[in-house]
């Protein structure tokens, strides 16, 4: 329970919540490990739990119409997701599969909405959050439908990097293996085209592939190819 009380003292969500509820919180979560490209939900599965990433990465999936899967985002240690279908009571919108050995916590509904009586700010907080994610998911479906393909790899890169990239000098590392794979789904495309296209920018040096974590090393012209400004720094 105490390693439990840690995680959840660290998340966003429960960071104002008194030591005794955080204590009621942390008694009735359920640690829980998935091997890589295993669904922890599925999309239109009841929401009993919500989720909160404690090592590893997870990524959210939505079925296109077509029935292709789309990745809406990608998370990783502190954030947490299922939480406003939760407190809503209607079934998860999107499904959840982990993207390598992940591990999370799961915070059974109940005492989650006797923490929203008590603290109602958890269900603003909450739908903040959500709210962020609803816009970049927005974004992204947008750029799926009118943007090419070698933009949309550029910016689902750079959104990745900048969040929790490492800095070297001028350069954003990728602090975890991301899959050719992963890398297509954020960026609505196929596998065969993501690896041509990351090949080319390697041989252009814009990024690098070291030992499985991508260095992104010429971070102008990226932010270029996304349309975000400038080749020249």
């Amino acid at each position: 329970m105490d390693d439990a009380r840690a995680v959840l003292e660290v998340a966003e969500l429960f960071r104002d919540l008194p030591g005794q509820d955080l204590e009621l919180l942390a008694a009735s979560a359920l640690a829980e490990r998935h091997r890589a490209r295993t669904f922890l939900f599925m999309e239109g599965d009841p929401a009993r739990w919500l989720y909160l990433v404690k090592e590893g990465r997870v990524k959210i999936l939505k079925q296109s119409p077509s029935g292709k899967d789309v990745a809406l985002e990608l998370l990783g240690p502190g954030e947490i997701f299922g939480g406003l279908a939760v407190f809503e009571g209607r079934p998860y919108p999107a499904s959840a599969q982990a993207v390598e050995l992940t591990e999370v916590l799961k915070l059974p509904r109940e005492p989650l909405l006797l923490m929203a009586e008590r603290h109602p700010q958890l269900v603003r907080r909450m739908a903040l959050l959500v709210g962020q994610r609803l816009r970049r998911a927005h974004e992204s479906v947008r750029a799926l439908a009118v943007e090419p393909v070698e933009r949309r790899l550029a910016a689902a890169l750079l959104r990745l990097a900048e969040r929790e990239g490492v800095r070297e000098g001028k350069q954003l590392r990728l602090p975890y293996r991301l899959t050719r794979q992963n890398l297509a789904e954020l960026a609505g495309t196929t596998v065969e085209t993501t690896i041509r296209i990351l090949g080319r920018w390697g041989r252009e040096g814009l990024i690098a592939d070291e030992e499985g974590h991508l260095l992104l090393r010429d971070l102008p012209a990226l932010r270029a190819l996304a349309g975000d400004g400038p080749a020249e720094p």
